[in-house]
């Protein structure tokens, strides 16, 4: 069915499409105003974590209320750089980021639907316009002065009433074009209340995931910061029994050096009163004189006598350098730090409403 756009003067009783405005439309017009300024959403419309919804203006004023200290970084602009307030409607507490109310997610979907509802509203309000001369009608193509009147509903096809009598929709069901109006408006009007509703859960289910997502980010930070300081423990420990068992190695060996050391000096010393006799005992040899030879050879006698019964040469028992005592057998221990691993946290609480984990790092050997 073609049709044309033509001029025809409006009949008496004739009603306007405003007139199929339903309760729908109003529950739609009341869903989207702001609870602080109780006016129509201005744009930009941002989200808060708890599916209310704010202008951003709006938003921007109840958290500069609540956090009078934060001062405005331009002449008209408030860049907060974090706070928190509470929602107006359900007094939940937002906590905002450094970017302030810019942090907050707009509600693209919203703005949509408020361009949709601004856009009906001003046709609606054009159409109630009265006009002193002629209204605007579509006509039919078919027959040049009728207008579009009815319905087609085997065709799916506005249409005239001549097409209905004589022409070639005389075969066909039709309705009056107003109520199929109302009735496809109607339903839009549902199907787009239905999507504002799905869209809130969409973002509801958003939300819990974006919170997930921080949880599991903190929530490793702090594990890894506890996994690394129990390995730094275990390194402290096996640092600190290293000293210990490296200053016992070193004790026994100074010990053995001092012992060793001390009878060197020791036998250095018979060894130098010993050359000493003999060089005396070389120099008695070329005395010419019988008896200062006799009597000088009598004292050294008695002194090599002496040193003969103090030749047993004490010396450090066999094996006594070696320091193979000290060893340690660390096989077991690296098999054992090489397994270490999680343990199961059967006995592990999470707090999942207040949004905490209560977790200890519990490491198998």
């Amino acid at each position: 069915m073609n049709f044309a756009l033509g001029f025809k003067p409006p009949s008496a009783g004739s009603s306007g499409p405003g007139a199929g405005r339903g309760a729908t439309m109003e529950n739609l017009e009341k869903q989207l105003i702001c609870p602080v300024c109780l006016e129509i959403f201005s744009k930009p419309v941002v989200i808060l974590p708890c599916q209310h919804n704010l202008c951003r203006k709006c938003a921007n004023d109840i958290f500069q209320s609540a956090n009078p200290q934060w001062q405005s970084r331009g002449s008209s602009s408030i860049t907060a750089s974090g706070g928190r307030f509470r929602c107006p409607s359900c007094r939940h507490e937002v906590v905002l980021d450094r970017h302030g109310v810019y942090g907050l997610q707009r509600n693209l979907l919203v703005e949509n639907i408020l361009d949709l509802y601004r856009q009906h509203e001003s046709t609606r309000l054009v159409d109630m316009k009265p006009e002193p001369q002629q209204q605007q009608h579509l006509m039919c193509d078919d027959h040049d002065e009728e207008k579009i009147n009815i319905y087609c509903l085997s065709c799916q096809t506005p249409t005239c009433s001549m097409c209905k009598v004589f022409g070639k929709h005389k075969d066909c069901d039709v309705a009056p074009l107003s109520s199929v109006y109302i009735r496809q408006k109607t339903e839009l009007s549902d199907g787009i209340a239905t999507l504002v509703a799905t869209n809130d859960h969409i973002q509801a289910v958003i939300s819990q995931m974006e919170e997930s997502c921080r949880s599991i980010e903190e929530n490793g930070k702090r594990t890894g910061e506890k996994l690394a300081n129990s390995f730094d423990i275990l390194v402290a420990i096996l640092e600190e029994r290293k000293q210990e068992l490296v200053g016992l190695i070193a004790k026994q060996q100074d010990d053995k050096l001092k012992h060793v050391r001390c009878l060197i000096r020791q036998h250095h010393d018979d060894l130098e009163g010993a050359v000493t006799l003999v060089e005396s005992a070389i120099q008695l040899m070329e005395e010419p004189h019988m008896p200062l030879f006799i009597q000088n050879a009598k004292v050294i006698l008695e002194k090599m006598t002496e040193t003969a019964r103090a030749s047993d040469i004490e010396r450090p028992e066999l094996g006594f350098e070696s320091m193979s005592h000290f060893s340690i057998d660390t096989d077991d221990l690296a098999v054992m730090l090489m397994n270490i691993d999680f343990s199961s946290g059967d006995d592990e609480e999470e707090d999942l409403e207040e949004g905490e984990e209560e977790s200890e790092l519990d490491l198998r050997y």
